[in-house]
């Protein structure tokens, strides 16, 4: 299963350019067609004219195999939603189970050609030998710079622009066919702005956002006291003598410290615990990154929880 795991996301980003370059050789074509006059009459005997290849039956097969594979499985898992009544209860029932898959099909189709660019660029780069980087992804709520989003939209923008006037340039119909796909490259930043912001209403709430577990409960108080400023896993450890030592057990052993697996979080963290004169000092100043290390280094750790 992880080998299948694998190849599917291996898949995902190899399907990216390969996308890609289908539409730029089906623009090509449209445009050699419009500006390169067809040869009927090729060279040599022939008893009829050669007719341009076209197959719009097949292409008709094509497009509806391809819109059944990608939301076959979605209007499955609906179905099943409408006939079970403890889920379609729980996702708010079916009729607004079903605004949220049709919204969520919107989403995802406009989402779909920036994701092809920044996958296509991501495997053109592994290619060229450079690190493509492996960012962490964000978790929390909360919207994403202006500037942020000129600079990470900006190629898939400039990308839907080109396409458009290349579209516009041999025809009306080919423009309307690539709409889909122009009109998610034109608007990346904007749906970037937009995904990225919390959700208002409950049209993509899971039954995990309405009766949320008591693990997410219990995670979600930790949470709302970080953000006070208490540093709930130091008074925890601090409060409980047996909860500190099986901590403190399942540490690695120390190692020594080279120039290079220098922790600056740690050293940081160090410090401000050495200039607090109290443990709650020390604990409201320390980011959660700092709080991280010095809960992964036993010294640290003893230091700070025997601050008076």
């Amino acid at each position: 299963m992880s080998r299948l795991h694998f190849m599917v996301g291996i898949g995902a980003y190899l399907t990216a350019p390969l996308w890609l370059l289908f539409l730029l050789l089906g623009m090509l074509i449209s445009l050699q067609a419009r500006l390169v006059r067809p040869e009927y009459f090729p060279k040599g005997f022939s008893l009829f004219p050669t007719w341009p290849a076209q197959d719009p039956v097949l292409a008709v097969w094509v497009f509806g195999a391809t819109m059944g594979l990608l939301l076959l499985p979605k209007l499955l898992s609906l179905v099943l939603v409408w006939v079970r009544r403890q889920e379609r209860r729980q996702f708010g029932g079916a009729l607004r189970a079903s605004a949220g898959v049709l919204a969520e099909i919107v989403v995802s189709a406009l989402m779909a050609p920036v994701m092809m660019i920044f996958q296509s660029i991501a495997v053109v780069e592994i290619l060229a030998g450079r690190d493509a980087g492996w960012q962490t992804q964000r978790r929390d709520d909360g919207t994403v710079e202006r500037r942020e989003l000129y600079r990470k939209y900006g190629i898939p923008t400039l990308c839907g622009v080109a396409m458009a006037a290349s579209a516009c340039a041999v025809s009306l119909p080919l423009l309307l066919w690539m709409s889909p796909v122009i009109v998610g490259l034109l608007f990346a930043v904007p749906i970037g702005a937009l995904t990225a912001t919390p959700a208002s209403g409950k049209l993509f709430a899971t039954p995990e956002d309405r009766e949320p577990p008591p693990v997410l409960r219990r995670a979600n108080e930790l949470s709302a006291a970080v953000e006070v400023g208490i540093k709930p896993a130091l008074v925890e450890l601090r409060g409980d003598p047996a909860l500190l030592a099986f901590h403190l057990a399942q540490l690695p052993p120390p190692r020594a410290a080279k120039p290079d697996t220098v922790d600056a979080n740690l050293a940081v963290g160090r410090a401000k615990v050495d200039v607090s004169e109290t443990f709650e000092e020390a604990a409201a100043h320390l980011s959660s990154r700092e709080v991280f290390s010095i809960l992964n280094d036993g010294s640290a750790l003893s230091t700070v929880l025997q601050k008076r």
